[in-house]
């Protein structure tokens, strides 16, 4: 077998290879799915696995079994050529999309992006020179998180707003410390970052048995993601890990995670929900054109009915926890300051959980641009008559922090404060590092009463002087200053348009 270096090394180019031809970071990332999920099944039906997986008949345009039809699975396809090649991958793709639990829905509305029949016949044959199922996990997970994060990165493509910064996620699992033998959900869950995190983090700092070891494969994880193309590459992303099973049921639901309460809870709520500002759906109007409509979700266990998607998975998240459930969100700067439906929702939050922390969020580390984020953490509680949370604690992340995607990523490191000031083991005994002495000091607390008497319960809270306006001689890289003022640009034309929103309902 190659070493894992060359492995990587030859996915890595043969995606360089491609993209020269025309073929996105995107469209090469899903055919690696789908073939490397066909030749990992058939090891698995090989011995010593032997599992026995059923591939069926190759179908046809209606999903009637071809008369003399062949199967489809990875020896039949691996072993044909030319227009050949192309005509049956065509019909294989159509044939397992129909197919149901996990088969099915990594070949949901699947196609063929490699026209060219010399090319798809090269990806095929570097798959097939190895046993993928005696790699170790790291390596495989290595080269798919790998080619997500290119993906992420091709901004035309729109995939950034499914890829959360891994340091961020890996941040906020380290303070939440997930324990064994308890749930996880995700209601938005892109390709799976937080799930993986919480997996890497659960495996290493516990000696887990054999019932812990199969409730993390098997049990532990939910979540929802309504995008079919992102679904398949989460689902792909857990199998590479170790997580679920090939034969087994679906673990991420296709529906719309906000429409209703199944009643289902969770010991932690780990996400990241889209970006976009308005919960929309696309219909038909009467003249025949698509038109978008703006989604108010009719839930009665809501505070607030609202189209704003931000404060709608505020509210159902909340919903998903368990008594005593905890969560880590990271939701855009509207979420905190807004009036009306955020007014209620950030009341209610305080009185009916312990929202105890918020990480405020620097530009420039997401592949969308303009985003002004934090990341909520709180835990839920029973019903009671005085508020839960008594104070919030604040660490400003943001200014005098210049970050970029690719020239100066937000790295793990970079937020070690953070997670010592938050103090995992013992939130009770945390130390303010901000006092009238050190007025930049970044971790400062806040007591309830001070919240609530705050204009509309504004949560955006910031003290750290911006240093580049008062020092020329320490500005930014040019590249960041223009990263942000795109960012403030775009910041302040949603401000607009949600004025002429509102202006247009009146």
């Amino acid at each position: 077998m190659s070493n894992e270096s060359t492995i990587i090394s030859k996915v890595w180019n043969f995606a360089h290879v491609l993209r020269d031809d025309g073929v996105g970071y995107g469209d090469y990332l899903e055919q690696i799915t789908y073939l490397l999920f066909l030749k990992m099944a058939h090891e698995l039906n090989q011995p010593p696995y032997n599992k026995g997986l059923p591939f069926p008949m190759v179908k046809d345009a209606e999903g009637n079994e071809i008369a003399n039809g062949e199967h489809c699975d990875w020896p039949t396809l691996a072993g044909k050529r030319g227009a050949e090649l192309e005509t049956f991958y065509v019909q294989l793709l159509r044939s397992l999309s129909s197919e149901k639990g996990i088969l099915g829905q990594i070949f949901t509305k699947s196609q063929n992006k490699i026209q060219d029949p010399a090319k798809l016949l090269k990806v095929i044959d570097m798959i097939d020179q190895e046993q993928w199922s005696l790699l170790g996990t790291d390596v495989k997970g290595k080269i798919y998180e790998g080619l997500l994060e290119k993906n992420a990165e091709d901004t035309k493509s729109g995939a950034g707003q499914y890829f959360t910064p891994r340091a961020l996620i890996k941040t906020m699992v380290a303070c939440i410390e997930p324990k064994p033998l308890k749930s996880i959900v995700d209601p938005a869950c892109g390709t799976g970052g937080f799930f993986l995190a919480a997996y890497d983090f659960i495996v290493e700092h516990n000696r887990l048995d054999r019932d812990e070891k199969t409730h993390l494969k098997n049990s532990t994880f939910h979540g929802n993601e309504i995008v079919a193309g992102t679904r398949r590459l989460c689902l792909m992303n857990m199998f590479l890990h170790n997580i679920g099973e090939i034969d087994g049921e679906s673990f991420i639901s296709s529906a719309d995670a906000l429409i209703t309460d199944t009643g289902e809870r969770y010991d932690y709520v780990l996400a990241n929900p889209p970006f976009g500002k308005k919960s929309s759906m696309t219909i038909t109007n009467e003249e025949g054109k698509l038109e978008k409509q703006d989604l108010n979700y009719n839930r009665q266990d809501f505070w607030a009915t609202t189209s704003n998607k931000q404060l709608n998975f505020l509210q159902h998240i909340k919903s998903l926890l368990k008594i005593d459930g905890e969560a880590a969100v990271v939701l855009p700067d509207n979420v905190l300051f807004e009036g009306g439906a955020g007014e209620t929702v950030r009341k209610e939050l305080l009185k009916t959980a312990d929202l105890h922390t918020i990480l405020r969020l620097p530009t420039g580390i997401f592949y969308a641009q303009g985003v002004k984020a934090n990341v909520l953490f709180f835990d839920n509680k029973p019903a009671s008559k005085d508020p839960w949370t008594k104070e919030v604690w604040i660490y400003d992340y943001r200014n005098n922090i210049h970050h970029t995607p690719k020239k100066s990523p937000m790295r793990f490191e970079h937020l070690q404060e953070f997670i010592s000031c938050y103090n995992p083991q013992n939130r009770h005994k945390r130390k303010e590092t901000w006092s009238a002495a050190k007025p930049d000091g970044r971790w400062r607390r806040f007591r309830y009463d001070e919240i609530i008497a705050r204009d509309k319960t504004n949560l955006d809270i910031f003290w750290v002087k911006d240093k580049s306006l008062a020092d020329l001689d320490n500005l930014p890289d040019p590249d960041i200053l223009a990263l942000e003022i795109v960012a403030n640009l775009e910041s302040g034309l949603n401000s607009f348009r949600k004025i002429v929103t509102t202006l247009n309902s009146q």
